[in-house]
């Protein structure tokens, strides 16, 4: 067995034993988790009370069972109801694994889900591959007979289950897989937000070990047969059917043989082969895993071949990254971002482009669908600029590369390239035909911001330097508009259009800061210094305006109205020191005067609160216990939440109710504390 840290689970905490951080119940939990449409989660304490769910929380069936002495026991799906659930006795998610502990007839059995999901490795990062191991040890002292079943539904490959599937076989070096896609195979044929892959095929794999056995056969059978006789069909089912008709699954059968007390192991591998994932501005895009010509035999032999590697470089990383997490914001901001980076990355694409260059995709999921939106990269940039500079980059080349194509006609930047998973050019407020219901301000802030981060943690400005004249176009737009922003939309478009909005200003502000440095970068003083005055002179204008009090102000013209003014991070952040400090310590006192039960409102003018926000703001504080007040709530929000879906960034902070987003890149957000703290 690996070395396991901090949240990870041992043998020991099979049996026993308990972890010391604090109690934490995720809404929903993380299983398989590769992209927007590879990205497979429970939604429930217990991973026996009900299927797992696509993000989206249509069923994508995984049914586990184990037989312990002949005796069938459920550890993954509520049926079949005449095998009883094992009890779980412990559930712990890693950046980059999920431990689920059962126990049942005297045996303990683990079940960990590794996708190993590590930034600084994009051919391993992009493989879309999670394994399931299995051990199995006696809590009793005695030997067990014992026997771990896996299957998976056609649902996995469909986006509605009345979908035709067919299925087969494939043997690879160093194991054998099952595969099952749908029939018609409609390539790159949709777009849109709430919808599932139906093209390309998934892979139960089995690696080559002793005891293992597969089958492809209708669930009901498949499931009862093992259930009463420790075996599989005598052969796979023939033929094509819709999904939902008697349901055929992958199924496969590991025999423990006995298990006593030395653990005994097995694995099973699920992966998805979508050959094309991206069109980008008509061309169809291979993943980035498939760029040199793998196919999916190729995949799933590397990845057999790499597992004991990836299983200690993961535990690794995870015991790393929860140090510096903790150390940065404490217990209960480790877990949250633990939970948070898995969704993170799965929101995201990697693909090849035309000139075999790493372009990434994120996906509006539950927002609106749209594809490489600039208003949701800059949000989830923290956990990039943390770990990987070039994953940010991979995500705001497409969006450059479109911008001096000459198809982008306006004097600020764009909000997106089209809808998931076609990138074809911007789709929302009007696309490129009018210039009313955009974000001019916000989203040609975000891109010099991110920029100015990304050259800041490169020590170089060579990104901004290859697109130099449209950045310069965006700052001159930004010192014109910038400081008293017209009636424009920010990325909180859910609250509607505000003119002389406080905290866009700030971000405008911040962005001619940033432009300065990036000026000083690629050796244009004179610009620096230009650019840098004027921002000094719009902080001196804003203090006038936006100043309430004990507080800063919703709208210049609005007084007795308050905001989270998350923008301000960067100030901190990026060295730029264009405000005084004051206003943090303001604001951030003010903050923790106005939470509700489950965090801080957004403003004054609804309950309802951005969780990446929180945390934006909270990293405004001086002191760590100022910080712990304001994440305290947010914890207390995702243990308690009603709303069981993958973590939502938009929730009522009274009833701790999703409003609507989940499972969005936005929440890479939340590593903004550790970004501060790095």
């Amino acid at each position: 067995m690996m070395t396991m840290t901090f949240l990870a689970v041992t043998i020991g905490a099979m049996l026993g034993a308990t972890d010391a951080a604090p109690a934490f119940r995720p809404p929903a939990v993380p299983l398989v988790t590769h992209d927007p449409y590879f990205s497979v989660w429970s939604f429930d304490d217990k991973l026996t009370d009900n299927w797992s769910r696509h993000w989206t929380g249509k069923v994508n069936a995984l049914c586990g069972l184990a037989r312990i002495d002949g005796k069938p026991y459920r550890f993954a799906g509520p049926n079949p109801k005449d095998a009883p659930a094992m009890e779980q006795r412990a559930l712990t998610v890693n950046a980059t694994s999920t431990v689920y502990d059962f126990a049942a007839g005297g045996v303990a059995l683990q079940v960990v889900f590794l996708s190993p999901l590590l930034p600084d490795d994009l051919d391993i990062l992009s493989r879309p591959a999670t394994y399931l191991t299995f051990t199995a040890v006696s809590a009793d002292g005695a030997d067990h007979t014992v026997q771990v079943y896996l299957d998976i539904t056609g649902e996995w490959c469909v986006d509605k289950p009345e979908q035709e599937v067919q299925w087969g076989r494939l043997d690879f070096d160093g194991g054998t897989a099952m595969h099952m896609g749908s029939v018609e195979q409609p390539v790159l044929a949709k777009k849109g937000d709430d919808l599932r892959i139906d093209w390309g095929r998934v892979y139960l794999a089995l690696p080559k070990q002793e005891g293992a056995f597969s089958r492809i056969a209708p669930a009901d059978d498949s499931r009862a047969t093992f259930a009463e006789k420790s075996n599989l069909r005598a052969k796979d089912v023939e033929g094509t059917r819709r999904a939902n008709d008697e349901w055929p699954v992958l199924a496969a059968l590991l025999d423990f043989g006995k298990a006593g007390k030395t653990p005994v192991t097995r694995q099973a591998i699920l992966a998805y082969d979508d050959e094309y994932s991206i069109e980008l501005m008509g061309a169809k895009l291979r993943p980035w895993w498939r760029r040199g010509g793998m196919d999916a035999a190729g995949m799933l032999a590397a990845a057999v071949k790499d597992y004991a590697a990836l299983k200690e470089r993961s535990a690794k990383f995870d015991a790393g990254l929860a140090q510096k997490l903790e150390a940065a914001g404490g217990a209960e901001y480790a877990r949250m971002c633990a939970l948070a980076y898995r969704e993170a990355m799965a929101a995201q694409k990697i693909a090849a482009d035309t000139d075999s260059e790493p372009v990434m995709f994120p996906k509006e999921n539950f927002s609106n669908g749209c594809i490489s939106t600039v208003d949701v990269f800059y949000p989830a940039a923290p956990v990039f600029l943390l770990l990987n500079t070039k994953l940010l980059a991979a995500q705001m080349k497409p969006v450059m590369d479109y911008v001096v194509s000459g198809r982008w006609p306006w004097p600020f930047a764009p909000h997106d390239l089209g809808t998931y998973p076609l990138a074809n050019g911007q789709v929302y407020g009007g696309g490129e035909k009018t210039d009313e219901n955009q974000m001019p301000v916000e989203e040609s802030a975000n891109m010099i911001l991110l920029m100015g981060a990304m050259a800041k943690q490169d020590g170089n400005a060579g990104f901004a330097q290859q697109y130099w004249p449209a950045v310069v176009q965006w700052a001159e737009y930004l010192a014109e508009k910038g400081l008293d922003p017209e009636n424009q939309l920010c990325t909180d478009d859910f609250a509607g259009h505000l003119a002389h909005n406080v905290n866009l200003s700030v971000k405008a502000i911040l962005a001619l800061g940033a432009f300065s440095q990036l000026c000083d970068a690629t050796q244009r003083p004179d610009d620096a210094k230009k650019y840098r005055d004027t921002a000094k002179g719009m902080v001196d204008k804003w203090l006038q305006m936006a100043d309430d009090g004990d507080h800063y102000r919703l709208a210049f013209d609005k007084p007795g109205t308050w905001s989270q003014k998350y923008n301000l991070v960067w100030d901190k952040l990026l060295g730029l020191n264009l405000f005084p400090a004051d206003v943090a310590r303001k604001e951030v006192a003010h903050y923790l005067k106005v939470q509700n039960k489950y965090g801080m409102p957004l403003d004054n003018r609804k309950a309802y609160t951005k969780l990446d926000w929180i945390v934006w703001s909270a990293t405004l504080a001086e002191q760590k216990a100022d910080f712990e007040a304001l994440i305290a709530p947010a914890f207390k929000f995702l243990n308690e939440s009603p709303s069981r879906v993958p973590m939502t960034d938009w929730y009522d902070t009274k009833t701790g109710k999703a409003i609507h987003f989940q499972a969005r890149p936005v929440i890479g957000g939340l590593f903004i504390k550790a970004l501060d703290a790095k």
